[in-house]
């Protein structure tokens, strides 16, 4: 089978989201799609072929949710709608959100969004967690000052995941840590990793960027249409409930954050940066949905049957969410059997002038993370790719390293087929596909200036 034929499944999802608007569909007819390539790479063909591919979909399905971490993925996902909407029918929403006005914390739309890049900066422990607590407590506050959650969506999403990679005190820093540690290049790993905070020019675009949405207020191309019409993913806000005590959203938020760090101790024996993100957030989340039940029930003003039913429908409203998450993670798993990053960092590393080698690692990490909808699988390829290069040419090791690291980060927070994306859509409030189309502007604007940065730090330091 050709090559060039593994780029098919991910060229099938976007041109079906392009086409009609459909995520879900995009996901399942690209997952076809892989599994019959993946079933004629292995030999298999005659009258069954569409039979057979239909029946592997299914299995791939279903084999994606016997690892533990995609378990708790979609578990956590589930329960964040029930947190939602425990948070916000118990009134602490709409509190919180009249206690910062009041307070001067937040009484105009550019103190709001400060406060949204503030909280996702400092929840850098995990990007999932700080995508999350920044959506769940800014809400409230994006429906005040009439601020489409496609805005909010966009602010958490390019924070969230170009802090966490800048400041790599988390999973992803032990990760590339681990992968780092076989090559012997001249500093010690950490050093190496240290020396990518000011060459990570993706990044630091990205969080650029986002500064100056939030600053002027200003918003372009798809974005300014979400702002005119205020889409959001249901049709009311949280606001509409009668205010009751902000301490009914902030105590289990609060819980989320710091049960987060707590059972990223847990998991990593003592060491935060080794501790298991899935696990801790799947557990923080389930502490805060508890402590928020109870909190309801002790009020007086619920009954047991009636948190059960507003923590069902909250659940509901994410399903469509959770389905896309599991079909990206089936997606994912299909590609990489299949091969498509291989072949796409194959194409890169057969033609590399020296002084172009950080530039078009970063487009292949790009291209790579955005096909497949993973930094970790991106940064897996292309890593021992880059790596024995700086060993054989005597590269710049940091330099190198952030191209890769940009160019996962890339597809990470801005693919319609990353669990990212899908969590910020939740956090926010905000359709997944309207988020993919009004973040995409930024994230290409924001990728041709990194590929420029990468090409001129190639002739100064190679």
């Amino acid at each position: 089978m050709a090559d060039w034929l593994t780029l098919v499944p991910a060229l099938v999802a976007i041109i079906i989201v392009l086409w009609r608007k459909e995520v879900i569909l995009a996901l399942l007819l690209s997952l076809c799609s892989a599994e019959l390539l993946i079933f004629l790479q292995a030999g298999g063909a005659g009258p069954g072929l569409l039979l057979d591919g239909s029946i592997n979909t299914l299995e791939r399905i279903v084999a994606v949710t016997k690892d533990g971490d995609n378990a708790r993925i979609l578990m956590f996902s589930l329960l964040v709608g029930g947190l939602l909407a425990y948070m916000r029918d118990s009134g602490g929403v709409s509190a919180t959100v009249k206690m910062l006005v009041e307070k001067g914390i937040a009484k105009t739309p550019r103190q709001a969004g400060l406060l949204t890049f503030f909280i996702s900066s400092v929840t850098f422990i995990e990007s999932n967690l700080s995508s999350l607590t920044a959506g769940i407590s800014s809400r409230g506050l994006f429906d005040k000052f009439k601020m489409s959650r496609a805005r909010l969506a966009y602010i958490i999403d390019s924070t969230s995941a170009p802090i966490c990679i800048i400041i790599l005190l988390n999973g992803w820093g032990a990760y590339i840590l681990g992968l780092l540690s076989t090559y012997s290049l001249g500093d010690n790993a950490v050093s190496v990793l240290i020396g990518t905070i000011p060459l990570n020019f993706y990044a630091l675009f990205t969080l650029t960027v986002v500064l100056y949405t939030i600053i002027t207020g200003k918003v372009y191309g798809p974005m300014r249409n979400s702002e005119q019409q205020l889409h959001t993913l249901a049709a009311h806000t949280e606001i509409d409930v009668k205010p009751s005590h902000p301490s009914f959203m902030l105590v289990p938020l609060l819980t989320l954050v710091a049960s987060m760090l707590g059972f990223m101790l847990m998991t990593g024996n003592g060491r935060l940066v080794e501790g298991s993100g899935s696990q801790s957030v799947l557990y923080a989340t389930t502490l805060a949905c508890l402590v928020a039940y109870c909190m309801m029930l002790l009020s007086k003003r619920f009954k047991h049957q009636q948190l059960v039913d507003i923590g069902f429908k909250g659940m509901s409203e994410l399903l469509p969410l959770v389905t896309i998450v599991l079909l990206s993670l089936a997606l994912g798993s299909s590609l990489k059997l299949l091969g498509t990053g291989t072949f796409i960092a194959s194409i890169v590393n057969d033609s590399l002038p020296l002084v172009l080698i950080p530039a078009l690692l970063f487009l292949a990490g790009a291209l790579i993370s955005f096909t497949t909808g993973t930094s970790w699988g991106t940064f897996a390829i292309l890593i021992p790719i880059g790596m024995p290069m700086v060993e054989l040419l005597g590269l710049p090791p940091s330099l190198v390293l952030a191209a890769i690291l940009s160019g996962g980060v890339f597809g990470d927070h801005c693919s319609p087929i990353s669990d990212s994306t899908a969590v910020s859509s939740v956090a926010s409030g905000c359709d997944l596909l309207e988020h993919v189309k009004t973040q995409l502007p930024y994230a290409l604007f924001c990728g041709v200036l990194a590929l420029l940065a990468f090409l001129l730090a190639g002739v100064l330091m190679i």
